[in-house]
C-alpha cells in the first residue's frame, strides 16, 4: 500500500513545484526573492507572461500566475524601485510564446 502511494505523492509534488504561483509582498523581508521591473526587454533577466489561471502557469518558463493568499503561492515577491536591489530583473511581455529566460544562470531562484 505504501509502495503505491509514494509515486502518486512524487507526481503531485513535482506539478506543485513546476508551476509559478507568485504572491506579491508588501514586506520585502516576507519574500523569497526581490523583483525589478526594468523598461526594456533587453535588461531583463526573465520576460514573464502573466496568466489568468493557475493551471496555465507551465514549469519554469515565465508564466506567472499571481495568488490573493501568501499560502496558494510557490514564491513570493517583492517589487523593489531600484535595479540594484533585486535579485531579479523581469520583463513584462504581452503574449505568451515571448515570455522565457534571457539569463538561465538565475533559473535557480524560482525552483
Amino acid at each position: 500500500m505504501k509502495n503505491a502511494l509514494l509515486p502518486i505523492l512524487a507526481l503531485l509534488i513535482s506539478f506543485s513545484i513546476k508551476s509559478q504561483k507568485i504572491y506579491s509582498s508588501n514586506k520585502s523581508y516576507q519574500a523569497d526573492l526581490k523583483v525589478f521591473v526594468v523598461k526594456h526587454e533587453y535588461q531583463a533577466d526573465l520576460k514573464v507572461f502573466k496568466v489568468n489561471q493557475s493551471y496555465q502557469a507551465e514549469g519554469n518558463s515565465g508564466l506567472w500566475h499571481f495568488v490573493t493568499q501568501e499560502y496558494l503561492s510557490n514564491k513570493k515577491i517583492f517589487f523593489v524601485d531600484y535595479q540594484y536591489q533585486a535579485d531579479l530583473k523581469v520583463f513584462f511581455v504581452n503574449y505568451k510564446y515571448q515570455s522565457g529566460w534571457k539569463n538561465s544562470n538565475k533559473k535557480h531562484l524560482l525552483y
